[in-house]
């Protein structure tokens, strides 16, 4: 076994252009470092509906150039064998700020020209709906934004989408990693020059027409007057935001100083998620000494968008993705018409959603985890017009004008609604409480346990089956969705969803209490505490795990 490591990772060797992990795996192979070998040659990451994404490095089971020019080499030949014309169409890439990010894209500019497949490169640093907008405004066969969105410093990824702007889902991205299973050796691909006549670098103008694209999604353009303390978390949003908010006639913003500029550690978090315990800091800080309407929080690429508004107290309190979810839904509903509009979510999401659209007497639907279903949910049902779409985990997405969550229009969004509120003489908290008083008293919660390496895989399949095999209550399996490792339950009259990330090394779990408002919100929200603290024991017990 271990001469057939150190076989594999000569061979990897063999084709690895990039000195960073040439030098990295030959320290490994003269010191025969087998636990090392075994960690980087005994699996291999799995392209998959969300593309790769994994820890920099060298071998299979990393993000690296070996990797990222098979991925390309087959996502050209999945075009070329499946999509007419996409050699002409061509591939719009774009990156992030990550290590690697731009290196990254120019190996794929590299190999999809070397291919005979038109390669447009973006400028780097830009957010990820920025791409996702890019690839129907010139109309590209397909677009590749390489980024690991809020993940740790030590990852990067590869996000592929087709000509309809929106994520692949099945089949395409089993066919397209078939493709890539099928790449032979790279020294048998012919690979372009960066100044091929297929490779063209587009300029400033492709952000100048996403800003234009965004401002045209305001709701009320007279609703400006919000004051706002914003952070990029160390990621590429802030150029993108600050333009958009100049552009609608918004105030300045107060930027959070030590988070503006890209930086690919994150140096001021942990983890670079406006999620996480402690990411928000620095920007609750600045919004203490401010004294703003609302904070607003994009991830390091800027697709999610994270907020906090005032507590009451004299300090703020961050907004669960759900909150924001039913505040920008219910600014949507009030100020657009039409009975074919469509709003969506997931079903780890609150369940509010339904509820106001059925008042509203407009379309829903309620959709696996990821937005690439959400995004194609007006895709797949004719008649249909795309209003407003979320997932709890801070994804938005306002209109048509990107097939993917957008934390850019979110933000102005949020902003409009914060800015229409207190010119109602009303607050953001008011807003959720009459929502609460019209549908119900939503609470939801969260808690995810992280679980690293093939033991952790292993422990978090085990965690799945026990579920299924054995529920703390009764399972309820979604109707009208694809198949999915995913386990729904009912526990009295509360529900709780179960599964693994798709992105991370975790197992997610989401719990969600309903409770009418008859008179007081206060009483509402203590029951529904006991409930959610209830419900988390019945888990923890179930699963063995704790809960942070």
């Amino acid at each position: 076994m271990s001469d057939d490591l150190v076989a594999a990772a000569t061979r990897w060797l063999e084709e690895d252009p990039d000195p960073d992990t040439r030098a990295e795996l030959s320290a490994l192979i003269d010191a025969r470092d087998l636990v090392a070998l075994r960690d980087r040659f005994g699996a291999r990451l799995q392209f998959g509906t969300a593309g790769l994404r994994g820890e920099l490095g060298t071998g299979p089971n990393r993000m690296n150039r070996v990797i990222v020019r098979r991925a390309a080499a087959g996502l050209a030949r999945y075009l070329l064998d499946r999509v007419p014309g996409a050699a002409e169409a061509g591939v719009v890439i774009g990156c992030d700020a990550r290590h690697k990010s731009e290196v990254f894209a120019e190996d794929s500019a590299a190999m999809f020209a070397g291919m005979g497949v038109r390669a447009l490169l973006l400028p780097p640093r830009l957010p990820t709906p920025l791409l996702a907008f890019a690839i129907r405004h010139l109309g590209c066969a397909a677009g590749v934004m390489v980024t690991a969105s809020h993940n740790p410093p030590a990852d990067n990824g590869y996000k592929v989408y087709l000509g309809d702007g929106a994520q692949i889902v099945p089949p395409a991205d089993a066919d397209i990693s078939a493709a890539i299973d099928a790449v032979g050796a790279l020294a048998s691909i012919p690979i372009a020059a960066l100044d091929s006549p297929l490779v063209t670098r587009i300029g400033s103008e492709i952000a100048d027409a996403f800003q234009k694209a965004e401002v045209g999604l305001s709701l009320v353009p007279t609703a400006r007057d919000v004051s706002v303390v914003y952070t990029a978390m160390h990621g590429v949003g802030r150029d993108q935001a600050v333009g958009v908010w100049q552009r609608a006639g918004f105030p300045p913003m107060h930027l959070v100083a030590a988070q503006a500029d890209p930086d690919p550690d994150f140096p001021t978090v942990a983890f670079p998620n406006p999620e996480e315990p402690g990411a928000l800091d620095l920007a609750l800080a600045d919004a203490a000494r401010v004294h703003p309407d609302v904070l607003i929080a994009n991830d390091p690429d800027a697709d999610r968008l994270g907020a906090a508004i005032p507590d009451g107290a004299g300090g703020y309190r961050p907004l669960r993705g759900d909150e924001i979810g039913v505040l920008l839904a219910d600014h949507v509903l009030r100020h657009t018409s039409g009975s074919d509009r469509l709003v969506a979510t997931t079903v780890v999401s609150s369940t509010m959603l339904s509820k106001m659209a059925a008042a509203a007497g407009v379309h829903y639907a309620e959709t696996l985890t990821g937005f690439k279903w959400i995004a194609r949910a007006a895709l797949d049902r004719p008649g249909t017009r795309f209003a407003f779409g979320y997932e709890e985990a801070l994804g938005y997405l306002v209109g048509d004008v990107v097939r993917d969550k957008d934390g850019i229009s979110a933000a102005m969004t949020l902003a409009e609604v914060a800015a229409l509120a207190k010119a109602e003489g009303v607050s953001l908290q008011d807003r959720l409480d009459a929502l609460a008083f019209a549908h119900g008293l939503h609470a939801t919660d969260q808690w995810s346990v992280r679980l690293e390496g093939a033991e952790g895989q292993a422990r978090i399949a085990s965690v799945m089956e026990g579920l299924r095999r054995d529920p703390p209550g009764e399972r309820a399996e979604p109707e009208g969705l694809p198949p999915a490792d995913i386990v729904m339950l009912r526990i009295g009259a509360d529900r709780v969803v179960v599964r693994p990330s798709g992105t991370e090394p975790k197992i997610k779990m989401y719990f969600e209490v309903v409770i009418p408002v008859a008179a007081s919100l206060a009483d509402a929200r203590a029951a529904a505490r006991t409930r959610l603290a209830e419900l988390r024991s019945v888990l923890a017990a179930a699963t063995g795990l704790s809960p942070r």
